[in-house]
């Protein structure tokens, strides 16, 4: 008689993953806000949208996922952050364009279903969530041995958000004579960690647990610090006559900002102009990285670009600050070709 066989026996483990969902429900539940329909365990995630407050609503939409900054997760055994990261790089691209973040969706896959672990991961998404005002309607939790190692697991999420079509942000009323406001950034966020580990862990011969003077912490403690979430900053910003907005994420300014440019004009962004954190120009010193492969693939201490008329700049420095943003003016809207030029100020 041959042996009975169980989905257990091929690597998954469904009352592993039911007690996985059993330890996430507490955190999605404490992410509902207004609108939320239902609860933890249907098909499909419900939100009714209250349209009192838009005369001609429009759903944003964004998707993203944490990338290599994972491997450094895996490597200090942490992993209640990157839920954050994760929230930050959807939320950040949708409020780009003006919208408040609604509701978001996370995906988990992994080589084996740890369910304290995933109460770790689903503890993370929900805190960034709390931080954008968007609520946790639901997600999916995939184990899928033989595809990724038993340790390991990836990470993306989906955003929804809503604005008045009239009050979409993108990029047509910049002008002539704008200024670029930046926001700075936590460090590297989740942008240019392939590069990163190469050359912190392969050239640089460096750990996890190595102790860095330049950032007070250990180079793990680093790289793991989450990606700011702008949205808060955003919604008072909208109350000043901003022209365009760009998430700088990888690509850094070369791709990001171009984006949001008419035709006609370029960006003069002045070198100099904020304070670059130490872990940028300890990879540029330790890789021997020229500064346009910098520029193209970090942040540089930039997370987040306003265009905005200049005689509203100074209280959108005013009011960036006050939200607990370093914020600085970076550059000028000027007649040109097109993209992104580095200059002296």
């Amino acid at each position: 008689m041959k042996e009975k066989i169980t989905y257990r026996d091929a690597g998954v483990d469904v009352d592993a993953g039911n007690r996985a969902v059993e330890l996430m429900k507490s955190h999605v539940r404490s992410t509902y806000r207004k609108g939320v329909l239902g609860d933890i365990g249907g098909f499909g995630g419900f939100f009714e949208l209250d349209l009192k407050n838009y005369t001609h609503p429009v759903l944003v939409s964004g998707a993203d996922g944490v990338g290599t900054k994972l491997k450094i997760a895996f490597m200090m055994d942490k992993h209640d952050t990157v839920g954050i990261d994760c929230v930050a790089m959807c939320v950040n691209d949708i409020a780009v364009h003006g919208a408040e973040p609604l509701f978001f969706l996370d995906y988990i896959a992994t080589g084996r279903i740890v369910p304290e672990k995933i109460e770790e991961i689903v503890k993370g998404v929900a805190k960034g969530c709390k931080m954008a005002n968007c609520a946790l309607v639901g997600g999916e939790t995939a184990e899928m041995p033989g595809f990724y190692e038993e340790s390991e697991y990836d990470l993306a999420g989906f955003a929804v958000g809503i604005v008045d079509k009239d009050k979409i942000v993108d990029g047509s009323k910049i002008k002539e004579g704008d200024v670029v406001i930046g926001l700075s950034s936590s460090g590297l966020h989740s942008n240019g960690y392939s590069l990163a580990r190469k050359i912190f862990f392969e050239i640089g011969k460096l750990s996890v647990e190595s102790y860095v003077e330049e950032f007070g912490k250990t180079l793990g403690e680093e790289l793991l610090t989450p990606t700011c979430i702008y949205v808060g900053a955003v919604k008072k910003l909208l109350s000043l006559r901003i022209h365009g907005m760009a998430h700088i994420t990888g690509g850094g300014f070369f791709e990001n900002l171009p984006r949001i440019l008419p035709q006609g004009l370029e960006f003069r962004i002045y070198e100099g102009s904020w304070d670059i954190p130490p872990v940028f120009s300890m990879l540029q010193r330790m890789g021997n990285v020229d500064d346009r492969e910098m520029y193209r693939t970090f942040n540089m201490g930039i997370g987040f670009a306003i265009v905005i008329p200049e005689e509203e700049a100074d209280e959108a420095l005013k009011l960036s600050k006050a939200l607990g943003f370093k914020a600085w003016i970076i550059g000028k809207v000027v007649k040109g070709e097109g993209g992104v030029v580095f200059c002296r100020p």
